[in-house]
């Protein structure tokens, strides 16, 4: 395998096997070899010609060793392992009763554990405050019960390579909506979840006429009250406008466009990135075609491709048969329908290396006509299937027995996320823009480095105008190339990123690729911070307009804990503080449940640089643990952290022995520090300078930037994903 750094560094983190004491046993051929004999070994149950089965493993092996595939990560970590579990996510049904719910809890805790995710409609649940007739007592409502879903995910590792993550649906008719709608303002809340508005058709009429609509009991079907529908759509815009949250799903048109009919079930949840739709117990077994992979003479090479989603298909098929589910109802329904999902990445390096700008019609046509093949192509390779090895069981139940045409999957095609696939591959993401055409990327040594979009960078150096400083000055224009003199208009003009884009830019594209898929597609719809609630309202129904299953916005900027763009400038080092021989500052006695405080604060123009925390009458740890925290809050402010960032960690912590001084409450030693940072730089006329920090949030294990892209916040060096 020809791998790039990056891709090794994600292989060595999350996918190669290691021993007991943590060492790499395994090589990256030597992990594509493990996955082809275990998924080609299904052939062994429709044939007993060893040379075919031979040439399935070399096929299986080729296009995954020439990155020209890829399976999901579940498949690629434990396919030929003792654990077995080969699929990326899950719906669980959730009924109303506490029996339901907590085997539902129980199946879910299984399937993190073997690295799944998993989705939920909670939908069924009576809203808070109804009669529970067995206890007398009252309901607490579908929100309350996500909590127990959200802590049992929080205290689940999956295996070091993957965390739970999960998807809350809640239908717009349900009683609890607008509780549903607002659980996710306060920042870290249900951190564990994203959360989707299931939007029905009569809601969409009612929004259409400016009308009210009715709110019905799951328990018994009643009408409990009315909403007006615009007032509910205006509650989900705001959301999405201040964190992202919550999406939305249109529903109806999702089990409309389904093709099993209702007798084999209704669709209510999708997987946690909302691109697969699944009946309950069912499970998605995921791939990805790099479509960079594709391009041959500037034109896109249609008989390689055709031949590789052959391969795939039958690859995703044999999934299905080796998988070790972890629910044996799992195992029953998925092999039932056999759906499998077969999406592409490396989207934007297909159009750039086509010369063709990602948000241009140009590029939709191009979505339309690739998506259109493999679609097609995918249906041909599973009805061969389903000629040598059978129909899927449900087959009577579906479109294509009206027509009588043989079909091994009910389904074949799913934009699914590629977030640490896609570094392997070394393409990009999904059917998503570039999100940063150059960042600091983190190295081995703590230090960071320039790293450019390997195609962007070679364009330049053949244009001979790169330079170190030129990468320095795209990453401060926060990874575009906008307004950048020295690079040329039509540099600029193909290489643009995901927030050079319009919204409705990005819309189209998810709409092309919706129109040849099975399934949904994962897309996050990038807008700019200055947009307004009703330019989200406005992107919502222009996602319906264009045929959208679901939609998930995301504004710049609109996050507490900003999701990084990238960094506007790399952040000082500790050392770059010099500090001068005499400081001036102030010291302050403060009584604490501890013993008496004394806080030392020096300050460089008024604005506070060090910190000293002394602790008499206590000693040991106590005296340790102030002088510790006050080193600490010394270099956050030498590094740019501001006070008040500071002043909000610490605040309010609450120690075994809270007393008053001098008319402060002072609850713990870190609460007396902030209340002395607060009172002296944050209660005065002057307005406190504005944070030096990083523009976006880092990844929790690697430093490194993070990114939204296809619903989720991810890291381009290490692969950590948090939505799993």
């Amino acid at each position: 395998m020809r791998l790039s750094e990056n891709a090794l560094v994600v292989l060595k983190s999350r996918y190669l096997q290691k021993d007991q004491e943590g060492n790499i046993i395994e090589t990256p051929d030597q992990l594509i070899d493990r996955v082809a004999k275990a998924i080609a070994d299904a052939d062994k149950l429709y044939t007993s010609d060893e040379k075919e089965i031979q040439k399935t493993y070399e096929e299986f092996k080729e296009i995954m060793s020439e990155l020209q595939f890829l399976p999901n990560t579940p498949t690629l970590v434990n396919a030929g392992r003792p654990l077995g579990q080969l699929s990326a996510c899950f719906v669980l049904p959730i009924d109303d009763s506490m029996e339901s719910i907590f085997d539902a809890v129980k199946a879910t805790a299984l399937i993190h554990k073997s690295g799944g995710g998993t989705g939920f409609s909670f939908s069924r649940l009576r809203p808070k405050n109804d009669i529970v007739s067995s206890t007398m007592g009252v309901s607490s409502g579908p929100v309350s019960f996500m909590k127990v879903f959200d802590c049992a995910t929080e205290a689940i590792k999956q295996g070091g390579v993957r965390r739970g993550a999960n998807m809350g649906i809640l239908r717009v008719d349900h009683p609890d909506i607008l509780d549903f709608i607002h659980c996710k303002e306060k920042e870290g809340e249900f951190s564990n979840f994203n959360i989707s508005v299931a939007i029905t058709n009569k809601f969409l009429q009612a929004l259409e006429n400016d009308e009210e609509y009715e709110l019905v009991n799951p328990r018994n079907g009643e009408a409990t009250g009315k909403l007006k529908a615009s007032f509910v759509w205006d509650e989900i815009a705001k959301g999405a406008h201040k964190n992202g949250e919550p999406g939305i799903i249109f529903i109806d048109r999702i089990n409309e466009k389904h093709p099993l009919s209702k007798e084999v079930g209704i669709i209510e949840s999708t997987n946690p990135c909302g691109e697969q739709p699944l009946l309950p117990y069912e499970s998605c077994n995921l791939g990805s075609i790099n479509l960079g992979k594709f391009v041959k003479n500037k034109a896109i090479d249609f008989d390689s491709l055709a031949r590789v989603v052959k391969i795939a298909v039958h690859f995703l098929d044999n999934v299905i048969d080796v998988n070790k589910y972890p629910l044996k109802k799992i195992e029953e329904n998925t092999k039932k329908n056999r759906k499998i999902g077969l999406g592409v990445m490396g989207f934007a390096d297909l159009l750039i290396d086509l010369g063709i700008p990602y948000n241009s019609q140009e590029a939709v046509k191009t979505a339309e006509e690739v998506m259109r093949f493999i679609q097609e192509t995918s249906k041909k390779a599973s009805s061969e299937l389903a000629e040598k090895r059978g129909n899927f069981p449900n087959y009577k139940y579906s479109v294509y027995a009206k027509d009588e045409i043989p079909m091994r999957n009910a389904t074949t095609t799913t934009i699914a996320p590629t977030g640490s696939i896609s570094m392997i591959a070394d393409a990009s993401s999904g059917i998503e823009p570039i999100f940063a055409l150059a960042y600091y990327k983190q190295v081995l040594d703590g230090k960071r480095l320039p790293y450019v979009y390997e195609r962007l960078f070679n364009i330049l150096k053949e244009r001979g105008v790169y330079s170190d400083a030129l990468s320095e000055k795209i990453i401060d224009n926060r990874g575009s190339l906008k307004g950048i003199e020295e690079i040329p208009e039509d540099v600029k003009k193909l290489f643009v990123t995901a927030m050079d884009i319009s919204y409705k830019a990005h819309i189209d594209i998810q709409a092309a690729f919706q129109k040849y898929t099975d399934n949904a597609v994962s897309k996050t719809i990038n807008m700019a911070n200055s947009v307004t609630v009703d330019d989200v309202k406005e992107a919502y129904n222009y996602a319906y307009k264009k045929g959208l299953k679901g939609i998930t916005v995301y504004r710049d900027g609109s996050r507490v804990d900003q999701v990084l763009v990238t960094p506007k400038k790399e952040q000082k080092i500790a050392d770059s503080f010099v500090r001068p021989v005499v400081l001036t500052g102030f010291t302050e006695k403060i009584r604490t449940s501890r013993g008496t405080l004394y806080v030392t604060v020096n300050t460089v123009n008024g604005e506070p640089v060090e910190v000293f925390a002394n602790i008499g009458k206590s000693g040991g740890d106590i005296s340790a643990l102030s002088e510790a925290i006050g080193r600490l809050i010394s270099i956050a402010l030498q590094n740019g952290v501001h006070v008040k960032s500071i002043i909000n960690t610490l605040i309010s912590i609450t120690g075994a022995q809270p007393i008053w001084s001098n008319g402060r409450l002072i609850k713990s030693v870190p609460d007396a520090i902030a209340q002395v940072l607060r009172d002296h730089f944050l209660n005065h006329d002057a307005k406190p300078a504005e944070p030096k920090k990083l523009a976006g949030e880092e990844c929790p294990e690697c430093g490194s930037p993070l990114e939204i892209v296809e619903g989720c916040a991810v890291c381009r060096n290490c692969g950590y994903s948090r939505c799993g």
